[in-house]
């Protein structure tokens, strides 16, 4: 083959693609006589993530047959190396006919980038007589798979990724759980209508995310979204702030001075920690939400303002309305449409998806190239509970970025002690990606099952399966039935 065409890339020219091609078979033969294998391929992917092209380093029986195929879906998923050093005992690959015949016991599969496009992959693979993928063996692919990035980038023409803020839901949320995905269905009902929104959660999990994306989605994405944290603001100042004020209303008050909600007309007015607001002003903002009116301090006449308001907490409000910190009115009135936020324990698949996004986004801003985890470094993150949810996870990646220099690879000792309490080690021990995603689905579907005393149908809606599909994930991790 001495040309390529890729779906959303191509080689230049024919000269240009001869030249793409002895790089790449120079590359291969440098890897396979640093990291001795049985086969070795560079693997290319379209804008899909579909094998477009592929050059072996030795053949194998079907360069592009399924086993390759569901590793290189399942890198580019992960957007991180997998090494597996026994395909025997892997829940995913232990049957297929490669392993039971070939003797292929060992697979080494690191993602390429283009940016942050996922442009293909190297795949490495060894049969049993041949010793194990070392984290050695990944760190030095790491750091010899720069040239080929480099390759990639100057002779193969990729679409630009984009990264403006545009109305795409993609822009405000990430995920792919369940939850996430009815917290996306519900933005989208309330999006047009002006109807209080009232979103609860702990801290860290993305409330005001969800506020704006129900701002730039909806019909008043040409009017401003201002944000206040009504515990951010001295309770002395707070009024002012919030409704404005009159000349010589108080002391200093030298000028007429608009409040923060006059400047949300026409726009959306985000309420954060809401039940950090004083009693007299709950009843003020009563007044906003009833009449769309209100008064500064220190006038007497009402001004009408044209405002949606969004408020959100993170405290149990139904508790403190009972305490009568809050007042039960304004509460029904605030939560007309309620969201739920659940944190990140409980949504779990979202993790790898936000982890890779706030990889890119601060390898970016740091003008530097994408960084991986080691295979143990993921496994801590993904075993990890995350009570201060995604605040949490993304202030762990600035810190893995900061602390792990020039480096190309996050190892498990760059990880904060709360993370890796153990102050593991990276040593040539393996590590298994799927191992690790095969125990949380056993915790997760047990979890479910004791929630809903084991009662299959209602367990299943619960985590969104059919009941034959819970019943085969039950057998697939060995759990009892209990007969319900």
């Amino acid at each position: 083959m001495s040309s390529l065409q890729l779906n959303k890339c191509e080689i230049i020219s024919k000269k240009e693609g001869n030249k793409f091609l002895s790089l790449l078979s120079k590359h291969l033969d440098i890897i396979h006589e640093i990291i001795p294998t049985d086969r070795a391929l560079a693997i290319l992917v379209d804008g899909e993530g579909e094998i477009v092209f592929s050059k072996a380093k030795r053949k194998g029986r079907k360069e592009e047959g399924e086993f390759i195929k569901n590793i290189v879906r399942r890198t580019l998923e992960i957007r991180n190396p997998i090494i597996i050093n026994n395909l025997k005992t892997d829940l995913s690959f232990k049957n297929d006919i490669r392993v039971t015949t070939d003797s292929l016991e060992r697979v080494l599969c690191l993602p390429l980038f283009v940016g942050e496009r996922a442009a293909g992959v190297i795949y490495l693979e060894r049969k049993s007589h041949i010793q194990p993928f070392s984290p050695q063996d990944l760190e030095f692919l790491i750091a010899f798979s720069k040239p080929l990035s480099l390759i990639l980038k100057y002779k193969v023409k990729y679409e630009k990724a984009k990264h403006t803020t545009t109305g795409n839901l993609k822009d405000f949320f990430i995920g792919r759980s369940n939850a996430f995905h009815r917290i996306l269905s519900l933005i989208e009902k309330v999006k047009n209508n002006d109807a209080p929104v009232f979103i609860l959660g702990e801290s860290g999990t993305g409330k005001e995310l969800v506020a704006r994306a129900i701002h730039f989605r909806g019909t008043r994405k040409r009017g401003k979204f201002v944000v206040v944290n009504c515990g951010a603001i001295p309770e002395h100042l707070l009024e002012a702030e919030l409704f404005g004020y009159t000349r010589g209303s108080f002391t200093g008050a030298i000028r007429s001075k608009p409040g923060i909600i006059e400047e949300a007309g026409g726009g959306t007015f985000f309420l954060d920690e809401i039940g950090d607001l004083p009693l007299h002003l709950q009843a003020k903002l009563l007044r906003l939400l009833q009449e769309k009116e209100i008064r500064r301090i220190g006038e007497n006449t009402v001004r009408y303002i044209d405002v949606r308001i969004i408020s959100a907490t993170n405290k149990n409000i139904d508790k403190e309305v009972e305490r009568r910190n809050f007042r039960e009115d304004l509460y029904y009135r605030l939560k007309i449409i309620t969201i739920e936020i659940p944190p990140l324990r409980e949504r779990k698949e979202d993790l790898l998806p936000l982890l890779n996004h706030f990889i890119e986004k601060y390898c970016r801003e740091m003008n530097r190239e994408r960084v991986f985890f080691s295979p143990r470094a993921l496994e801590l993150l993904i075993d990890y509970n995350w009570p201060g949810n995604i605040r949490e996870l993304q202030n762990e990646v600035q810190r893995c970025l900061i602390f792990t220099g020039e480096n190309n690879f996050i190892r498990e000792e760059c990880l904060s002690s709360k993370i890796n309490p153990k102050r593991e080690i990276y040593t040539a021990s393996s590590h298994n990606f799927f191992k690790a995603r095969a125990s949380f689905e056993r915790r997760f579907l047990t979890q479910a099952l004791e929630r809903c005393n084991y009662k299959k149908v209602k367990t299943a809606e619960e985590i969104g399966l059919t009941r034959q599909g819970l019943l085969k994930l039950m057998k697939k991790h060995n759990i009892a039935t209990h007969q319900r």
